[in-house]
């Protein structure tokens, strides 16, 4: 999803406009969690990025979505662009210091 969103509409009000617009994102993202895994992934994560316009966009964590557009509705912004692209990925397995005494031998 890559999508410049105005924050003002005809009929709606700000308020209502700005939940419909999470609502969206937030649809988006189950949506694409729902798609099948290639083969030898374990999950979607997903590459965000989020500013003003399209050049002054920076990479935020898909938490950060929602609080994002809240800031931007403070600043009173016409609108902002999102861009959310999933990846599949592959946990990596921790590795386990055995040289540490974690576990107690008696």
């Amino acid at each position: 999803m890559k999508k410049t969103i105005a924050l003002t509409h005809p009929k709606l009000q700000p308020a209502r406009w700005v939940d419909a617009i999470k609502y969206d994102i937030k649809k988006y993202l189950k949506r694409e969690r729902r798609k099948t895994l290639p083969a030898g992934m374990d999950y979607w994560t997903f590459d965000c990025r989020f500013g003003a316009s399209e050049d002054k966009a920076k990479k935020v964590f898909t938490s950060e979505i929602n609080k994002h557009i809240d800031a931007a509705v403070e600043q009173q912004l016409e609108s902002f662009y999102v861009e959310i692209l999933a990846r599949a990925c592959k946990h990596q397995p921790r590795e386990f210091d055995f040289d540490r005494d974690d576990l107690d031998e008696s």
